[in-house]
């Protein structure tokens, strides 16, 4: 009895039943029992109600629970009777008043015990109706249970690679040549079939357009109304403030490129003009070159050449291990400088400063003192030989780099080491300052070069463009811009940053040296001793000249390893393998001629 009862839901005098549906308005669990259902006492008369005077729970003295009345056949029913039927007259769910529970519970246990569960509709057998309003849950109807079924009976659709790749091709074909059957616009045969589609997509909404002619206000009329150029749709109209029509000083047919932007607020257009590509820009003629002179002095290959900035006398620096000076006007030998055990590579003569500083392969920078002919002070540092200097053109420092892949910068006075400017994989050949960013400018045999800035001591920009080695580089006197020379070709580039200008190509051979003037003439010297004269503005090489070797020398000691103009860009100093220095000078005998120029219009953006 126990048992049943804790099956049914009895669990003490007045607790509700948890057969009903949980939460359900008049069901009998605990979250939807109500006021009715507490605890108290019994409705007589009430399914589940227990008799007066009697234990919950207990059972009958003698009877064993869960016993079936002797003489009767488990699970069968009353002859003559449906099972599952009601008594005419009777409400279905409706129990008998004054009836027991006993009873039920004995028919409850009969059932369970011969495997037979009563039916749902039988009034007062097992548990209440669910049909019976405010008794039990609600019924499921059809299209409830139909859902769920396909909720976890329906299985999601696989498509398979082919089918997936074929509808992203079909979304391709869609946005992309869905008027791929219309017609195409009549075309010459010497134009594009893909031309024509590709002007039929993108701008056959405006192709048919016609352009407005530009009408040119005067200087009153612009400023009230705000805008210079009046787009005019119909130039037969036209008219100016004099009155006058079709006054073509006024009109200017321009071409339009770009499309018309209309003023909601106004009826005027603004119309915006095509940028036409800048014309290129022509060579400017300059006189040819020659020979002048030819002196002899050093007992090996002359390396390095500055020019004082009096102009009166210049220097020059030589394998055999001495300096020497010469007078410009008449080239004669004015002094000799040694100190240097190794051959001398570098020289610069200071405009602020009474001093002469050179460098070598022996690993040592020298200052020395003009006045008293001698070295003064010893810069040390490098590890390797010094292969070129420079002066900043406004601060005490030098600089100075080599073949130990750095570029040093001293303080001139107290021959401290300010920076040592690394990052160079390999020997750095060449060096500028200059007053302005950057002002330290280096090119090295790894192919690169570098931008410093000086103040952190770190690499401003580095430019990779060339292809080889780059052994010289050169400053403009006038312009923002510096040039570089290299086996593959000479690059011209836009400072700070060191942007790309353009290529003069033509001159293949190693070149050493680069040379430029307030002319714009820029000279290279190359190994084999060819020089090449250029128009710094275009590229043009108006004249090329082939070194002449001293005679008793060898025809493979023609090389050119330094050169410089002098201050008034007038004559030329080259100092060559065949331990020469050359003056060269402009031609005043000759004549200007037409210049067959043709510019390269493919030209290499790097």
């Amino acid at each position: 009895m126990t048992d049943i009862s804790r099956k049914r839901g009895f669990t003490g005098p007045g607790t509700p039943v948890s057969g009903g549906g949980m939460g359900t308005p008049g069901g009998s669990g605990l979250r939807g029992a109500t006021p009715d259902m507490a605890s108290g006492p019994n409705t007589p008369g009430r399914v589940g109600a227990i008799t007066p005077g009697r234990t919950p729970g207990a059972t009958t003295p003698g009877r064993t629970p869960g016993a079936t009345t002797p003489g009767r056949t488990p699970g069968a029913t009353t002859p003559g009777r449906t099972p599952g039927a009601t008594t005419p007259g009777r409400t279905p769910g409706a129990t008998t008043p004054g009836r027991s529970t006993r009873s039920n519970l004995k028919v409850k246990s009969s059932l369970r015990s011969s495997h037979v569960t009563p039916s749902r509709d039988t009034p007062g057998h097992g548990t209440p109706s669910r049909d019976t309003p405010g008794r039990g849950t609600p019924k499921r109807t059809p299209k409830r249970a139909n859902a769920e079924s396909l909720i976890f009976k329906e299985e999601v659709q696989r498509h398979t690679v082919h089918t997936l790749v074929f509808r992203s091709l079909k979304r391709t074909h869609d946005m992309f040549l869905y008027d791929q059957w219309c017609p195409l616009d009549q075309v010459d045969k010497d134009i594009d079939k893909r031309s024509a589609v590709k002007s039929k997509t993108e701008y056959s909404h405006v192709k048919d357009l016609h352009a407005p002619h530009i009408v040119r206000k005067t200087k009153s009329e612009s400023i009230s109304n705000g805008n210079e150029l009046v787009a005019v749709s119909n130039p037969n109209n036209m008219s100016t403030n004099n009155g006058s029509s079709n006054n073509n000083s006024s009109i200017e047919n321009t071409v339009i490129a770009n499309n018309i932007i209309s003023n909601s607020n106004t009826n005027v257009k603004t119309v915006t003009l095509a940028s036409r590509r800048a014309p290129l820009p022509k060579p400017q003629w300059h006189p040819p070159w020659k020979l002048m002179r030819v002196i002899s002095g050093h007992l090996g290959w002359v390396r390095c050449v500055d020019v004082d900035h009096t102009n009166e006398w210049f220097v020059t620096g030589s394998a055999d291990r001495t300096i020497k000076i010469w007078d410009t006007a008449s080239g004669t030998l004015k002094l000799s400088l040694t100190g240097h055990i190794s051959t001398v590579r570098g020289v610069k003569v200071s405009d602020r400063h009474p001093y002469l500083f050179s460098c070598g392969e022996d690993k040592q920078v020298k200052c020395w003192d003009l006045e008293q002919n001698k070295v003064i002070r010893h810069y040390h540092g490098h590890l390797s030989a010094v292969y070129g200097v420079a002066i900043h053109p406004t601060l005490d420092i030098l600089c100075s780099v080599g073949r130990d892949s750095t570029c040093r910068v001293w303080d001139m006075r107290t021959k401290a080491c300010i920076h040592t400017l690394a990052g160079h994989t390999n020997t750095v050949l060449d060096v500028l300052t200059q007053a302005t960013e950057p002002q330290i400018i280096t090119s090295s045999q790894d192919c690169t070069i570098r931008l410093w800035d000086i103040v952190a001591g770190k690499t401003r920009a580095t430019l990779t463009n060339h292809k080889k080695s780059v052994r010289a580089l050169v400053l403009h006197p006038t312009q923002y811009t510096f040039g570089s020379a290299s086996a593959d070709n000479i690059k011209q580039w836009k400072c700070p940053d060191g942007e790309f200008i353009q290529n003069l190509t033509g001159h293949s051979s190693v070149l050493n040296t680069l040379a430029l003037n307030q002319d714009g003439v820029m000279v290279s010297g190359a190994d084999n001793g060819t020089m090449h004269f250029w128009d710094w503005k275009t590229g043009y090489n108006f004249q090329r000249i082939q070194a002449q070797v001293q005679p008793g020398s060898l025809d493979s000691e023609a090389g050119v390893f330094a050169m410089a103009f002098d201050h008034s860009g007038s004559r030329l100093i080259t100092c060559e393998s065949d331990k020469t220095i050359k003056f060269y000078k402009e031609d005043e005998n000759a004549i200007e001629e037409p210049i067959n120029w043709k510019p390269d219009l493919l030209r290499k953006r790097y």
